[in-house]
């Protein structure tokens, strides 16, 4: 039988909601186990909040949430190289990783916090932004080489070690690789980002 390209198109369009469906919807709070509502005990106690973005998703792990909540209350809020600059390599690896919802919490949040609105346009349409800051620069050939090339180059390691000491390099290193498992989790379980988020550019293989 042939098929023309308008039922190939109606086939797909039937597809593409089945394909873009949340893997792992969030469990009722009221479902909870002993151990999940002790690690969403721990998590509203350190953050002040209920569980909630990549975190509700985890709580199918919650030992690996609590773990993963326990590292982010480190390298988001108190790494060597300060928040301003970790909330740039955490909209470099959203982008990298083509994850909407890390963009969507962190994009607002880099601007608040003093990254130019030239400089997240650039990240999100993929190109190099002009006119960063001599830190902002160092961090983002650190976070771009790592993401693309998975290893980071002599020279780029030595700028950032002069710039930012050892624990600097450690703590820039270990928030790429932070934010990078949280979109592993979000892109593998599709997480949904809000009704009329902004989603990032797809760009072809």
């Amino acid at each position: 039988m042939k098929i023309t390209n308008a039922v190939f198109l109606l086939v797909v369009a039937a597809y593409m909601p089945h394909l873009a469906a949340q893997r792992l919807p969030a469990i009722d709070p009221n479902d909870y186990s002993e151990e999940q509502m002790q690690a969403a005990a721990d998590f509203e106690a350190a953050r002040n909040r209920a569980v909630s973005g990549p975190f509700e998703l985890m709580m199918h792990s919650p030992a690996v949430m609590s773990r993963a909540r326990a590292f982010g209350d480190y390298l988001r809020f108190n790494s060597a190289i300060g928040n301003t600059l970790s909330e740039l390599v955490i909209l470099i690896t959203a982008r990298e990783w083509t994850q909407d919802y890390e963009w969507y919490a962190h994009y607002p949040i880099a601007l608040e916090v003093g990254i130019g609105q030239e400089i997240t346009d650039a990240i999100a349409e993929g190109r190099r932004p002009a006119g960063m800051s001599e830190d902002e620069e160092i961090v983002y050939d650190f976070s771009i080489e790592l993401h693309r090339n998975r290893r980071v180059s002599d020279v780029t390691f030595q700028r950032a070690l002069e710039r930012f000491g050892s624990k600097g390099v450690i703590d820039l290193t270990g928030i790429n690789g932070y934010y990078t498992f949280l979109a592993m989790q979000m892109n593998m379980a599709r997480f949904p980002v809000p009704e009329g988020a902004v989603r990032l550019p797809r760009f072809p293989d």
